[in-house]
């Protein structure tokens, strides 16, 4: 359907095949590096990547960039960011399946393309488009390792969101397993188990 990666963006752009095209100030195509072997997918732009055109730049995106960075990932040179949508629902709200199948094209080009070695899916929105048939929770799958169809591996992690909500890093407190999920991205990457 798309001859680059550059197409699949420029298509994004224009696109007006759900109301979303309606609503948006701009579309929210990806951050950081196309040649990252991480590919982050979170669900939704929301009011400043809406307004910036960038994915996870709002508190939460800080928030999760400052994570990664714990664990020696830096957002330009390691990472490849993205959303389940590109457009901003209004209000912030859940993605609707209508909208997520209109956009799923240009998901499923961005990882041919990308070919990333690993796919964090932030959040059950990124969960329930890449993981359909997984019905348990963020809580239950978090820090275990799926494939996608590509050759992938699949992690699962609390939407940075849900960790501003949960500051303590008590050990078993959302923030501290994201660590520990986090940890195991890097090792997985470190040993070339990927």
């Amino acid at each position: 359907m798309f001859q680059s990666l550059e197409d699949d963006k420029t298509t994004c752009e224009t696109c007006h095949a759900c109301e979303l095209g309606q609503t948006r100030i701009r579309s929210v195509f990806s951050g950081g590096s196309p040649y990252a072997k991480i590919m982050v997918i979170g669900e939704a732009p929301g009011k400043e990547e809406d307004e910036q055109g960038e994915p996870f730049v709002g508190r939460s995106g800080q928030l999760l960039m400052k994570l990664f960075a714990e664990v020696g990932f830096e957002r330009e040179k390691d990472l490849y960011i993205c959303n389940t949508i590109k457009c901003r629902p209004p209000q912030n709200r859940k993605p609707t399946l209508a909208e997520k199948e209109a956009c799923r094209p240009f998901l499923d080009a961005q990882i041919a393309f990308v070919q990333p070695k690993i796919i964090v899916l932030c959040g059950t929105t990124a969960v329930s488009s890449l993981l359909p048939h997984e019905k348990r929770t963020i809580t239950q799958i978090r820090g275990q390792w799926f494939h996608h169809t590509s050759g992938a591996k699949i992690m699962a992690v609390f939407h940075p969101s849900y960790l501003l909500r949960h500051h303590s890093l008590e050990a078993g407190k959302p923030r501290a397993l994201m660590m520990v999920d986090l940890a195991e991205i890097s090792r997985c990457l470190r040993l070339n188990s990927v």
